[in-house]
């Protein structure tokens, strides 16, 4: 009769649960115990399966990630780097995405009896919800989105190099800058603005607004564009400061006309740094999406696992890049 991960539990005077962890060589074991229980596993010829493994542990062996949206380059790499990490630790992925709906409490709860832990992106769902998931034992890492009390977080750098984006276009001669995107919409797009904002405070005369976009992909850079040139080329700013490249894009294919175009009329900016961006010549913010994903991936692993209990707060390094969209104007 093959031998199963209990006898080897019962030989080495462990749980089932511990040789698991063992064989796994999860960094959660002892040395000497992990010793133990393999040379228990090498005299009874045990050789564990996944699925056994899964069972013992009395896991799903799965991970949630909860997304406001899964459109465009920015949310698949942050998909590929959390995939890629989760594939290496043998767990599969289940996706959620809400699109602000209002079922998504319930959503991201049922999510919950599916997986062994989640993260959780941007303002999917309110703090409340979080903290209940929390206190039921479920470990959560938050991605993109401020820390809630010792409740594990992944962000990257969004305020420091927007000061940096703010005074370079300031350094190029804007003092009409237009930042496009809805600070409330996002933790992120709310740090970048306020980065902005703060780079602006700095120098006189500066004449700075935002203007909400309906989203973030490139039809609503391109909307923004319309509507900035139905009032005619004498209003519109020295400078476009989008929250991210999609918008940039879209907003500066539109602005392609004679005496409207970038950078001879106004700059544009964006942030990502997405493919597409350096084929444009776009000045943007390079964030480490894949980065991202994974790092979240690797915290929540450590916490399903139990390798790990003091929380963490990840910050990841974000660098401004200068193309061709904000060379010096002409005008």
């Amino acid at each position: 009769m093959r031998p199963t991960i209990r006898d080897v539990a019962q030989q080495a005077g462990v749980s089932i649960a511990t040789v698991s962890r063992a064989l796994r060589d999860s960094g959660s074991v002892r040395q000497d115990t992990r010793a133990r229980v393999l040379e228990a596993a090498e005299q009874l010829q045990f050789t564990p399966s996944r699925l056994g493994r899964q069972l013992a542990e009395r896991r799903h062996a799965a991970n949630g990630i909860v997304f406001p949206d899964l459109s465009g380059p920015y949310y698949a790499e942050v998909v590929l780097g959390y995939e890629a990490v989760a594939s290496e630790r043998e767990r599969s992925v289940l996706i959620l995405s809400t699109h602000g709906r209002a079922a998504a409490p319930a959503m991201v709860e049922d999510l919950a009896t599916r997986c062994d832990g989640m993260v959780i992106m941007g303002r999917t769902v309110a703090d409340e919800v979080v903290e209940r998931l929390v206190a039921r034992g479920m470990p959560v890492v938050l991605l993109a989105r401020p820390p809630i009390g010792e409740v594990d977080s992944v962000n990257a750098d969004n305020r420091g190099s927007a000061v940096l984006l703010g005074r370079h276009v300031l350094e190029r001669g804007a003092r009409r800058i237009t930042f496009v995107g809805d600070p409330d919409a996002s933790p992120d797009v709310a740090e970048r603005w306020a980065g902005v904002r703060e780079a602006a405070s700095d120098v006189r005369g500066v004449d700075l607004g935002v203007l909400p976009s309906d989203g973030f992909g490139e039809d609503a850079g391109a909307a923004v564009a319309r509507e900035a040139l139905r009032h005619g080329e004498d209003e519109l700013p020295d400078a476009f400061v989008c929250a991210n490249d999609e918008l940039a894009l879209g907003l500066m294919a539109e602005l392609g006309g004679p005496g409207t175009g970038v950078p001879d009329r106004v700059m544009v900016t964006g942030w990502d740094d997405v493919m597409a961006a350096r084929y444009a010549g776009l000045t943007t913010v390079r964030q480490p999406m894949r980065a991202l994903g994974g790092t979240a991936a690797r915290l929540l692993d450590e916490l399903v696992t139990g390798t790990r209990t003091a929380p963490r707060h990840e910050l990841l390094p974000t660098e401004l890049v200068i193309r061709t969209s904000t060379a010096p104007t002409t005008k």
